[in-house]
């Protein structure tokens, strides 16, 4: 059971910048309609250096940037394209919760992912090979895992502990999850999480495709029918570029706007499975959510919505629904986000947060799309239309390679 003198932790603020849409609004009204925009992926560097190597790479891009004013121009001269867009996702939650009011030394960050700027560093390497001796100084920042707290510690001031951590794919609810034990610690007054962009380059591309994990063979000359989670037809996870940040702080703190806190964040568990590899266990995950239930004192019944990992892994996918049935789950609405988006990797975990927290506010849950023939009947879908609903209690799961597992409770404010 709960300790009943805990404190309450709250989601103050919020920023969000994926391929669908930059800022909430944009976000969730794309969200709500289902709209993707899955193609080809056409960054510099995404594609083999000779295309009839391999395969077309796919997945969903960020189109423009708005990148705002108040931004130091010196910082984006030299910042990766992973450090732009968690500056730019950070001043929308900066704002959003009013940060300004607190003392710098008071606010904490924690980037969710490591080794996140590959193609900028790829890039690097193919710009200056032959003339090493000529090599950018900046580099020397960039590949270190502190070059985006740096970033944004330079940028808004902040004066508190910044660090980053690793989950892989569950990197950005790792970094929520260490958020909420900086809170409660009473180490800061209000720490903010960032589910960095992971800036996959070709090589890690292919490497995810030669692994298996990495669609899509079957759907290469139709991206938008390749990100499918659940359905009898999906052959790996797509990839989306994202980035998500969440502001955290106790409920006696969050009072500085008019504006009601988005969730509480009621429990949250992590546990690993001794394992190196990317198969999943079922074992793990439901580990983690049988924890996270008991510490927020919530029965399974509680819970009326689930936001799932569900990549579109063939293993992957039937591991967690078996889970979900397994901790009595199977009643709850549940849709797959990342239908969507696409698969954020390191911040996966965060948006997918962000994406409850809207739904909920919203009263409305996002369509799931390409799910054709769920590979199980027996839940709850959440179909091609978004369907009105009242999320009172809702659970989140973020899962990454090497045994990660990651559940967090979400309640409604009141």
């Amino acid at each position: 059971m709960p300790n009943a003198e805990a404190p309450r932790i709250v989601v103050s603020g919020l920023g969000v910048t994926s391929a669908i849409g930059q800022g909430q609004a944009a976000f969730t009204r794309a969200l709500l309609d289902g709209r993707h925009r899955f193609g080809v992926l056409r960054r510099p560097g995404r594609q083999l250096p000779v295309p009839d190597q391999g395969p077309r790479f796919i997945g969903a891009e960020i189109d423009a940037l708005a990148l705002p004013d108040a931004i130091a121009p010196g910082l984006l001269r030299t910042a990766s394209w992973s450090a732009q867009v968690a500056l730019a996702t950070l001043h929308e939650a900066w704002h959003d919760a009013a940060l300004d009011r607190v003392a710098p030394e008071r606010i904490g960050l924690i980037v969710g992912g490591s080794n996140v700027q590959q193609r900028d560093l790829v890039a690097a390497h193919d710009a200056y090979r032959g003339r090493e001796a000529f090599l950018r100084p900046t580099y020397g920042l960039a590949f270190m895992d502190s070059d985006l707290c740096g970033l944004c510690t330079q940028q808004f001031g902040i004066r508190g502990p910044a660090f980053t951590v690793g989950g892989a794919s569950a990197s950005g609810q790792v970094a929520v999850i260490e958020a909420i034990h900086a809170v409660a610690s009473g180490r800061v007054d209000a720490c903010i999480a960032i589910g960095a962009l992971m800036d996959l380059s070709y090589w890690e591309c292919q490497g995810l495709r030669t692994l298996g994990a990495m669609g899509s063979d079957r759907h290469a000359l139709d991206p938008a029918a390749a990100c499918r989670p659940f359905d009898e037809d999906r052959d790996g996870f797509i990839f989306g570029e994202a980035c998500g940040a969440i502001v955290v702080e106790k409920m006696e703190t969050a009072v500085r706007t008019a504006r009601a806190p988005y969730a509480r964040l009621a429990g949250w568990a992590m546990r690993m499975d001794a394992n190196r590899n990317p198969n999943p266990s079922a074992e793990g995950e439901v580990a983690a959510i049988e924890a996270a239930l008991a510490a927020a004192g919530l029965a399974p019944r509680a819970i009326d919505y689930v936001n799932p990992h569900g990549t579109g892994a063939p293993l992957g996918d039937t591991t967690e629904l078996d889970t979900l049935r397994r901790c009595d789950l199977e009643h709850a609405w549940i849709n797959t986000t990342k239908s969507i988006v696409g698969h954020g990797l390191s911040a996966a975990g965060a948006v997918e947060l962000i994406a409850v927290m809207l739904q909920m506010k919203a009263g409305r849950l996002h369509p799931t799309r390409n799910l054709d023939h769920p590979i199980d009947r027996g839940f709850r879908w959440v179909g091609p239309e978004a369907v009105p609903h009242r999320i009172d209690n809702a659970i989140n799961l973020s899962m990454g390679f090497g045994g990660v597992n990651t559940a967090i409770c979400l309640q409604r404010h009141s």
